[in-house]
């Protein structure tokens, strides 16, 4: 696996419905499992956020709810986002940020190993927003045979033109200083240097590390969802919300990409990002039946 080499991983007994925890690298994470019948033979669902968002935060919670009542298991994971047993609730921009963007990678890649511990046989990834783009990264750069099928929940978009733009209107200043400060003190050897009083993501005026700083905004085209589908060797379902205002021309980009059996793309007419309501229970009802397919 080639996001697993620097892991250590203490899994302690059989899991039990509701709320599971392990060590990771010295830190407790947490997940929330629902059982069905289905476990551990599955397919069980493995669901990963979106930014500084939390494993019970309305979408993840009712796709979970709804999986349930359909038959079938899920577990929804709570991003570290760097600290150490972290609950279920919104990042706290006073806390200081070392986490990164590829933390959740590997972390995705840890309850995998989580889950084939309990003996389940058959993963069906699902990520929402950011949590989509760190779920189509893991696996288009490393599939493992246990995974049968992505879903992809209004994934995140990105380009480097758009990122410098979104951050000078969000906070009125340009991006390029702040990053550049971050990269020569992360080429310097000095990545963990906290930079003080910096706008980051969602929060104003906090306290990130270079490094951090760096993973989540310097040019990669794999923070861009739709570069990464055609390296995807297993079924997806991508859900577009037409009236989606966080990510933003999703399906303009997925209308350039060449013609795929691999993608089926459903666009939710009238959907906003997290697809609420009625939206949910239409999402997870194409989502169980392109699961039994």
């Amino acid at each position: 696996m080639k996001w697993l080499p620097l892991l250590i991983l203490i899994f302690v007994g059989a899991a039990q419905a509701g709320e599971v925890s392990f060590k990771y690298n010295g830190m407790t994470l947490r997940t929330n499992l629902e059982k069905t019948d289905n476990w551990p033979k599955g397919p069980v669902v493995l669901m990963t956020h979106g930014t500084l968002g939390h494993n019970r935060m309305e979408i993840i919670s009712t796709l979970q709810e709804l999986f349930r009542e359909n038959g079938v298991s899920s577990l929804a994971i709570n991003l570290s986002l760097g600290l150490n047993n972290r609950n279920s609730t919104m990042y706290d921009c006073a806390v200081p940020h070392t986490h990164k963007h590829t933390d959740a990678i590997r972390e995705i890649a840890a309850w995998v190993e989580w889950l084939k511990f309990e003996d389940v046989k058959n993963i069906v990834l699902l990520g929402h927003s950011r949590g989509g783009n760190q779920t189509a990264w893991y696996v288009a750069a490393d599939i493992d045979p246990i995974i049968s099928k992505v879903i992809l929940v209004a994934p995140q978009v990105w380009s480097a033109d758009h990122a410098a733009k979104d951050y000078e209107k969000r906070y009125g200043k340009p991006l390029q200083p702040v990053l550049d400060k971050a990269l020569s003190l992360v080429k310097a050897g000095k990545g963990k240097q906290f930079l003080k009083h910096t706008d980051f993501i969602y929060c104003k005026d906090t306290t990130v590390t270079a490094e951090a700083f760096v993973n989540y905004y310097q040019p990669d085209k794999r923070m861009d969802t739709p570069h990464l589908l055609a390296k995807i060797k297993r079924p997806v379902l991508l859900f577009v919300g037409t009236k989606d205002k966080v990510v933003k021309g999703l399906l303009k980009k997925l209308e350039k990409l060449p013609v795929s059996g691999n993608l089926t793309v459903e666009v939710m007419e009238g959907a906003d990002h997290f697809f609420r309501d009625l939206y949910a229970e239409d999402l997870v009802d194409r989502a169980v039946e392109f699961i039994r397919k």
